[in-house]
């Protein structure tokens, strides 16, 4: 092990038992990747779609322990709709991870059909699918109606039910008699299932995956103040034949860079990307250049709403993980990138990677 990573490690294991003696964290952080396929200004989508595989195989060898790809529709500036598309080519470019999706957005969805293209998906590559599963619509409302099969009206609110359905696909949980339980046996991955789990970053998503006894993940980057929510989840949460005891998991926005000035400088396109969206305009990815211009022009006394993010160092971006984490009593971090250079993305990850030295940890040794 390098002298720099024998050291983090010594602060984290210090950090872990004294958060530990008050039940908050037992478990090193476990590192894991959500992609969201970004565009980058002046490239396309197919060009984002092919560094998604790119970066899945990297992260594959360096010791990453899932890769999720996120659904969003209707913009310039992610091009990922289709996780249930994605998540077939990332699992057979890679060898060792967990592939899934973060998440499929499933009003938009007939719980029939989800479960039998993730069916499909774990009948190839069992052992290897995750299903994360969120409400939002994960775009607009016009490009929300556009989806919508039926559009003489709005669709329903209700994904409880949606889900309740879906999961009992998997378990063979409906009630007896229930006219649709005869499509439990159909499904044509058996015996092999996904694992599910609930996306959130609300009060109500935490309730639900603690009374449904599911795993959870909280968007932090979405919602930054979300550790109370976690520990309801916790609260809440109730056996289940998928889980026995809570698990938790926090989605962090990070970005790693060999210097704190060139973070910055590569964290300004999301910065920028975002910013414009709260203003109803969306775009690809600027490059820094571009980026730091228009940050510069911003009225600084208007407040802009806040977002976590943790760019820096190794050494910074390592303590931020596991600071997050820590508050959110989560046993693993799923880590969101957005960069306009690819490279710059793969380095952060490598970086984040030897930080948390993941190439001797135990489940990267145990898949080699």
């Amino acid at each position: 092990m390098r002298p720099r990573a024998r050291k983090l490690w010594a602060a984290l294991s210090a950090r872990q038992e004294a958060l530990a003696s008050v039940g908050c964290v037992t478990e090193l952080v476990r590192l894991s990747v959500l992609d969201q396929s970004p565009v980058a200004e002046g490239s396309t989508g197919s060009q984002a779609l092919r560094n998604t595989i790119d970066l899945a195989r990297l992260t594959d060898r360096l010791g990453y322990h899932r890769y999720w790809v996120a659904e969003h529709h209707g913009g310039p500036s992610l091009a990922g709709p289709s996780p249930e598309v994605l998540i077939g080519p990332i699992a057979s470019a890679t060898e060792r991870m967990r592939v899934g999706s973060g998440g499929v957005m499933l009003p938009h969805y007939s719980p029939l059909k989800v479960a039998q293209s993730f069916s499909v998906l774990a009948g190839l590559y069992p052992g290897r699918i995750d299903l994360g599963i969120g409400r939002a619509a994960g775009t607009d409302p016009m490009t929300t109606f556009a989806l919508q099969r039926d559009r003489r009206q709005a669709a329903p609110d209700d994904f409880p039910q949606q889900l309740t359905e879906l999961l009992a696909y998997f378990d063979d949980s409906f009630p007896d008699g229930h006219a649709l339980s005869r499509y439990v046996g159909t499904l044509p991955g058996r015996p092999e299932t996904p694992e599910p789990w609930l996306l959130g970053s609300s009060h109500q998503s935490a309730i639900w995956a603690g009374e449904l006894g599911l795993p959870y993940a909280f968007a932090d980057f979405i919602n930054p103040s979300g550790a109370e929510i976690a520990a309801l989840y916790r609260e809440r949460f109730t056996d289940s034949r998928r889980l026995g005891a809570p698990r938790t998991a926090v989605a962090v926005w990070a970005l790693c860079a060999d210097t704190d000035e060139e973070a910055h400088r590569l964290a300004a396109s999301s910065k920028m990307t975002f910013t414009l969206l709260r203003q109803g305009r969306l775009i690809p990815v600027p490059p820094p250049e571009k980026a730091l211009r228009f940050l510069e022009t911003l009225d600084r006394t208007a407040g802009v709403p806040r977002r976590r993010s943790i760019v820096g160092t190794p050494e910074t971006v390592r303590a931020g993980i596991v600071d997050v984490a820590a508050q959110y009593g989560a046993e693993e971090a799923i880590v969101v990138t957005i960069t306009y250079d690819h490279e710059a993305r793969r380095r952060s990850y490598e970086l984040i990677a030897e930080a948390f030295d993941l190439a001797a940890a135990p489940s990267a040794a145990a898949a080699a």
